[in-house]
Parts: C-alpha cells; structure tokens; sequence
C-alpha cells in the first residue's frame, strides 16, 4: 500500500477557523490534486478516509472544513447554517476559495492540474468555483445537482459529472431538469448519473440509521459512485501527465 501522508490544516473562512484534512500522496515532487468537499453536516471521518484513498492513488487531496470543525449531529442545527449559506453563491465561493488556496499553497500541489469534488453542501460548493470562472480540470458531485446564477455556468471551463439518486426528494427530476438545462445552454461538457432507487446521501454510511424520510445509504450505489469519480480523475485529471 501506498504511504499516504496526513496533518490537519487550519485556515480562516466564512468568520470561522476552518480544519481542513490533508492528504499527501508518496514521493516528491509536484502532484495533481483534488479539492473535496463534505456534505452538510460538515468534514467527518467518512470523507477524511476519502481524501487518503485519493492519496494513495497519487493526488494531492485536501477535504476542506464547512463549519469550523463541527460535524452536526442535529438535522434542525445543521439546516439551519446550510440553507442560508446554499442560498448565498459568493459566501459558498469564499469558502471554496479558501480550502483551494490552502490546496495550492501545498508545495506537493501541481497548481495547473487541480479538480474539484464534493457531496451535498461540498458539491455545491465544487460548482460555484466553476461558476466563478476558475481553472480546475474537472467537476464531480455527488447529490449536489444545484442551479447557480443565470449566466454564471459560462464560465465553467472543464467537464462537470453529477450523480444523483432517483428518489432523492432533496434533488428531485425537476431540479435534475433545470441543473442539466444550465449545463447545456452554458455548452458545458456535463454529465449526470441517476442511481435507481438511491435517497439523499446514498453515498454516507453515517446516516444507515437515520430517521430522516427520504436520507437513506445505499452500499451498491456508494461504491459505483465512487468509482465514477475515480473515473472522472483519472481521464480529467490524469497522474501520468
């Protein structure tokens, strides 16, 4: 196995102490790297580990920090920090622009091959640094199929891949309609992904035994979709280039 390097990294953003998890792939020199972003309870262990397993197949990954290092356990809480920040594009881009400056001061980041991922609130996040015309190789989201400003797609300069699950009742077939009728009319490289029979959050294992309607994991589509996203890097993103 790959030795993978970690250490927290705090950094300021959105009035908060952000702390981000830094994952350092083996060897020297410059690596293509990979912003991830968490869902909207905020960075946990879940999306740590996926930062490692981007490091350990040669990217440089950063899982940026939403909250000032809280992991909210309450629904209600959490709502009620991410509803108004999903309904703000440039405090989302503040926040994505401060993981991302983190990422590119990393002397281990190649800072012409970058690509942003994320999930739920982190996707969000992901595409509104698209929206703000910056240079990322690739896109990928996973439950995160959100609309931004009119116009603003157009500065989208790489290929956006989603993945949505089909009974998401967060993302349902009409905002799945105006998300891919954005991408099209931007002429962006797009792709989006339904994963039959998949609620809000399919992808984390935390919520197995949530109470919530309509939040459900979903071990198969968990899996598949990770493997899109490899997918996504290795053709966008390539360690070899």
């Amino acid at each position: 196995m790959t030795t993978v390097t970690t250490r927290t990294v705090a950094y300021p953003a959105d009035g908060l102490t952000m702390l981000g998890h830094l994952a350092l792939p083996a060897g020297a020199g410059p690596r293509p790297a990979v912003l991830l972003g968490p869902e909207g309870p905020g960075l946990n262990d879940v999306q740590r580990h996926r930062a490692d397993a981007l490091a350990e197949l040669g990217y440089v990954a950063l899982a940026f920090d939403l909250h000032g290092g809280r992991w909210f356990t309450d629904p209600q809480e959490m709502l009620a920090r991410v509803t108004p920040l999903l309904a703000d594009p440039d405090r989302m881009r503040d926040i994505g622009h401060a993981a991302l400056d983190v990422l590119r001061a990393e002397p281990r980041t190649d800072p012409d091959r970058i690509a942003a991922i994320g999930y739920g609130t982190g996707g969000a996040i992901a595409l509104e640094l698209g929206r703000a015309g910056v240079d990322l190789r690739a896109i990928g989201t996973v439950n995160a199929v959100t609309t931004g400003r009119p116009g603003e797609a157009a500065r989208i300069r790489c290929p956006v891949w989603a993945g949505v699950g089909s009974e998401d009742p967060i993302m349902p077939p009409e905002q799945r309609e105006a998300f891919t009728a954005e991408m099209q009319a931007a002429g962006v490289d797009w792709r989006l992904v339904v994963y039959g029979g998949a609620e809000h959050a399919f992808h984390h294992p935390s919520v197995e035994h949530t109470v919530l309607p309509g939040v459900r994991h979903h071990p198969l589509h968990a899996e598949r979709a990770w493997r899109d996203i490899v997918n996504l890097l290795a053709e966008c993103l390539p360690l070899t280039e």
